[in-house]
């Protein structure tokens, strides 16, 4: 582990010790790659590799891959799987199948066929308890009192808990979560809700992640890391004196060298292509923030059916992304993303290192 930074209290979290509180977030589809990872651990922070969408054997290969490279702390992200959909679910997805119709015709493939999508976690855990991760985490809902057990007595490392509000944050921890991540309505990517209500715009609350920190801090007992809307050293400073032990990172992260962002989203966020953001579920049927594009645009309706719409989607996402067109594809962006600057990795927690230094 790289020595202590001077001025800078290390996060802590159970076993876990990093000397910076910078974490760099589990970026599913391809932006957080075993390089990245390793490159934040390196630079004095922790980076999360994401398990979410990954056979357990495509997941036994991404962490052998980190392990080669690094010897570092990291943490593993897992997703949880949703609910099946019911009849009802099915003819929303169908008829959203027919509206993409042009979409696709356009590109030469065809809608993808919605399915349910099991996460496989118990096989997971089994491939992490092979490994040397740090810490595990999860998002889409409470892992529950047994999982948590079993990642406490098989791999001997904290677990933390993607919450959305003092409630869940409650629930996790009465279920043995060592830590909870708060992410407020400013992160880009999938929001964490644990319930995506159809009946709500953007699934759920809109609780800015410093009202979250305030609250959950103060509703817990267990490490608080904050996440959504963060870009620099001065925020991070904001948020732990707060009461948060860290922050969490993503969008900030996705130009640098070592991610595996695609080009199109690179170029979005570098060059300005759009002039904002919005909470939509037009790719994956799930609450999820992306830069305002024109797939967003086209389908503000889309059902609430996840992982079902991200299945239906993704061969015209893949067809744009192959062709270099940035409006068709998810834009996954925070709030701060206007502050996104390519190079790489080690840079960028540098900087944000002295700027969290500067102002303590």
């Amino acid at each position: 582990m790289t020595d202590r930074v001077d001025g800078v209290e290390p996060m802590e979290i159970g076993s876990l010790q990093v000397p910076l509180p910078i974490l760099c977030a589990p970026m599913a589809g391809g932006p957080s790659t075993p390089a990245l990872v390793a490159a934040v651990g390196a630079a004095g922070g922790l980076g999360w590799l994401p398990a979410g969408y990954l056979t357990p054997d495509a997941l036994e290969d991404l962490v052998a891959d980190l392990e080669q490279r690094s010897d570092r702390p990291y943490g593993v992200n897992l997703f949880l799987s949703g609910p099946e959909p019911d009849e009802g679910a099915d003819r929303a997805v169908q008829a959203y199948i027919e509206e993409l119709g042009g979409e696709a015709a356009r590109y030469g493939v065809a809608p993808g066929a919605p399915r349910f999508t099991d996460e496989r976690v118990a096989e997971k855990l089994d491939v992490l308890a092979r490994h040397r991760p740090s810490i595990i985490s999860f998002t889409f809902g409470d892992p529950g009192a047994t999982i948590i057990s079993r990642v406490h007595n098989e791999l001997g490392v904290p677990v933390a808990v993607t919450v959305t509000s003092a409630t869940e944050a409650g629930a996790a921890v009465a279920s043995g979560a060592d830590a909870v991540v708060v992410q407020g309505i400013e992160a880009g990517g999938h929001r964490g809700l644990w319930l995506d209500d159809p009946s709500e715009p953007d699934g759920g609350p809109r609780t800015t992640t410093a009202d979250l920190v305030r609250t959950v801090v103060g509703a817990v007992d267990v490490p608080v890391i904050a996440a959504g809307g963060i870009a620099d050293g001065a925020t991070i400073g904001s948020l732990v004196a707060l009461g948060a032990v860290g922050a969490q990172l993503g969008t900030a992260f996705l130009c640098c060298d070592e991610a595996g962002t695609s080009v199109p989203h690179r170029r979005a966020l570098l060059e300005g292509l759009y002039a904002d953001t919005v909470v939509t579920r037009a790719f994956s049927g799930r609450s999820a923030r992306s830069l305002r594009n024109g797939f967003t645009e086209r389908h503000p309706e889309a059902p609430a059916r996840y992982p079902h719409v991200h299945h239906v989607t993704k061969p015209i996402r893949s067809a744009a992304t192959a062709a270099g067109e940035a409006d068709d594809i998810n834009l996954w962006a925070g709030t701060s993303w206007r502050s996104v600057t390519a190079g790489p990795a080690a840079g960028l927690v540098a900087r944000l290192a002295a700027e969290l230094t500067a102002g303590s």
